[in-house]
């Protein structure tokens, strides 16, 4: 294999591998907030309880992220150097911003949290975990605001061969930008219920703490079907902006060949070059214009009017893209029956529902998984939409035994740290004092 296609695997497997950690890191930071934030107010020791157990659990995962984090920008030097070239004076800026800022808050802000228990107010001891839980967040607006203007190039020139940031506010009102930065928010979030969720019905399934996990259950339902509506939101608009600003994306993540006017949107459809009445089945007429304009009359142009060279990997793009909407709307099911037997205390009377969500757990990181397949495997073969392919973007002085032999060590390092979390996460998640 060439250089650029072990470079895209190895980076694949780094982000992917990280992206395990990041949406989990986002959303236990607001829930222990929260639960802390409770027994601040209340004196209610079942929170103290509560923001004790999911703190750990958060501790755990928050290390595993950062190791894996760190490597990341260091390949953009090491494998992507060409890229680095074209773009360093946009993509340093964010990036820059996300280290220097949200990065130092977050990881100072939660050493202070994990040694001042009893040494400040419950109230300030509260405020400090919300000052992480901020700073995560603001972490993961600064990459993806990087992210986002990969997609949607803006507020740039081109000089010698190289974008320059023209407009600073360009890059940081893009639209485009805010609606993936909601997107994947709402979809940490949604995670982080379903952990709770699963954990929880996997301690109420042994009778351990009930009064405990119940309330962290009901907890996490709530705040569960309210994420995953809006993930369903944001996912709109989303798409949206896909087909306004990434026509050949869209188009992949459909199977649309033709270019069409009032496109019809089918539920099920294999992504052959030529239609067949047989291998199509659930039409909507004029669905995927509606949901891609929001309008049923739109035309939409079909992967016949790009360039072979243009197009983006088909079959990939367009099962991720069905297997992750899929799973939305099943989140959305799930956490509304949760809701209904939470605050009903149907619970511990339908063990059923308690096996399904403990398995549930997995879902919604695969769901974020094919989320980052759909938008960066959508993009190709660009790697700055419109102006950098991601052929022309690697190191020119690496070989492909260099890139082989680091990806199989990156694979090794990973999987061992994988077995580390795993098993700390089961330690920890067991160890609950009755």
């Amino acid at each position: 294999m060439s250089v650029a296609v072990l470079s895209r695997i190895q980076f694949a497997t780094v982000v992917l591998f990280h992206f395990l950690f990041v949406p989990l890191t986002l959303g236990l930071t607001v829930m222990t907030a929260y639960m802390e934030t409770r027994y601040a107010r209340t004196g209610d020791e079942t929170y103290l309880s509560m923001a004790k157990y999911w703190s750990r659990l958060l501790l755990v995962n928050f290390a595993v992220g950062v190791v894996t984090g760190i490597t990341l920008e260091f390949q953009f030097g090491m494998n992507w150097a060409e890229y680095s070239k074209f773009v360093g004076d946009i993509f340093g800026a964010p990036l820059a911003i996300e280290a220097t800022v949200a990065f130092f808050l977050e990881s100072t802000f939660i050493g202070v949290w994990m040694f001042s228990w009893k040494r400040v107010s419950r109230g300030v001891h509260a405020g400090i975990m919300w000052v992480v839980a901020g700073a995560s967040t603001l972490s993961a607006f600064w990459i993806l605001l990087a992210n986002g203007w990969m997609q949607r190039p803006r507020g740039y020139e081109l000089v010698g061969g190289k974008a320059v940031l023209t407009s600073f506010g360009a890059l940081l009102g893009s639209p485009y930008a805010w609606i993936k930065f909601a997107h994947v928010i709402f979809a940490a979030y949604t995670l982080t219920a379903f952990f709770i969720m699963g954990i929880s019905a996997i301690q109420l399934l042994r009778g351990r703490k009930e009064e405990m996990f119940h309330r962290s259950f009901r907890i996490a339902a709530a705040f569960g079907i309210v994420t995953s509506i809006m993930i369903i939101v944001a996912g709109d608009l989303s798409g949206v902006q896909v087909a306004k600003y990434q026509p050949s994306k869209l188009a992949a993540m459909e199977a649309q060949w033709e270019t069409e006017k009032g496109a019809d949107f089918y539920i099920l459809q294999l992504p052959r070059p030529e239609k067949e009445e047989n291998v199509e089945a659930l039409e909507i007429p004029g669905g995927l214009s509606l949901l891609a304009y929001h309008d049923p009359n739109a035309v939409v142009k079909g992967l016949k009017d790009f360039p072979p060279a243009d197009r983006p990997p088909v079959l990939v793009t367009f099962t991720a893209f069905r297997l992750m909407v899929g799973l939305g709307f099943l989140f959305v099911l799930l956490a509304f029956i949760a809701v209904i037997l939470a605050w009903r205390k149907k619970l511990s009377s339908n063990r059923w529902f308690l096996w399904i969500m403990s398995i549930a757990i997995v879902l919604p990181y695969l769901a974020s998984e094919l989320g980052w397949v759909v938008a960066e495997i959508g993009r190709q073969p660009w790697i700055v939409y419109g102006l950098l392919r991601t052929q022309d973007a690697v190191s020119r002085n690496l070989t492909p035994g260099d890139v082989l032999g680091s990806l199989i060590a990156f694979i090794v390092i990973y999987v061992s740290l994988a077995v580390v979390d795993v098993f700390l996460l089961t330690k920890f998640a067991e160890k609950v004092e009755d």
